[in-house]
């Protein structure tokens, strides 16, 4: 998994007002929490566009100004209700040899042949959670919609991996194609030709032989 590093300066104090006059400043307060200790810093606004604004995961290397850095995954976020502005943001600090839990984004790839035949395809699953020691976090799951027809399921156990752990049940449903009403007027034409055919093949039998 790509790593993003955010440079950014230790807080010796977390109370309201110096949290005001960080965000104030265009800095954003945060902690790093699984540690010993949660660790407060922060960090200009703009450092965390790459981490926040894209669809892949990432793991994140917390660089301070005491020269201490740390590595972790972004856990949660708070943004402003109006402005959009990043307001908090929670990290949680990973270690080589400990496994940790992320929410993984899924990429579609493929041409399924129900789609192509008129199907909707469905996403039920945008993103999974799995399990794993960071350096087996993908950066995302690839779903194969090949084989899908209309009517067709991908289920999670079709993306089994060595490498990391699905925390879902193994009926979970990653993506499907679903009938529309395209698809359906296609098949009611096909079934309507050949009920129009078949009756006649059906019903052509030999002529009586003439009685001498």
């Amino acid at each position: 998994m790509k790593s993003i590093t955010i440079n950014g300066s230790q807080r010796e104090s977390v109370g309201k007002t110096s949290t005001k006059a960080l965000r104030n400043a265009g800095q954003v307060p945060c902690v790093v929490y699984g540690g010993d200790k949660p660790l407060h810093f922060s960090a200009p606004e703009l450092a965390f566009s790459k981490l926040v604004y894209t669809p892949d995961a990432h793991t994140v290397v917390i660089a301070l100004d005491n020269g201490e850095t740390y590595n972790a995954i972004m856990q949660d976020i708070q943004f402003h209700p109006v402005t959009d502005r990043i307001l908090h943001i929670d990290f949680y600090q990973i270690f080589e040899d400990k496994e940790i839990s992320m929410n993984i984004p899924v990429h579609v790839i493929g041409t399924s042949k129900g789609v192509l035949n008129g199907g909707v395809l469905r996403r039920n699953q945008r993103k999974l959670r799995v399990k794993a020691l960071p350096q087996n976090l993908p950066d995302f799951i690839e779903a194969d919609i090949t084989p899908l027809k209309i009517g067709s399921k991908l289920y999670i156990t079709a993306l089994e991996n060595d490498a990391y752990k699905f925390l879902h049940p193994d009926n979970t449903v990653v993506c499907q194609v679903r009938r529309s009403r395209a698809s359906m007027n296609v098949e009611e034409e096909e079934e309507e030709e050949e009920e129009e055919t078949t009756p006649a093949a059906e019903g052509a039998t030999e002529a009586p032989a003439a009685e001498a």
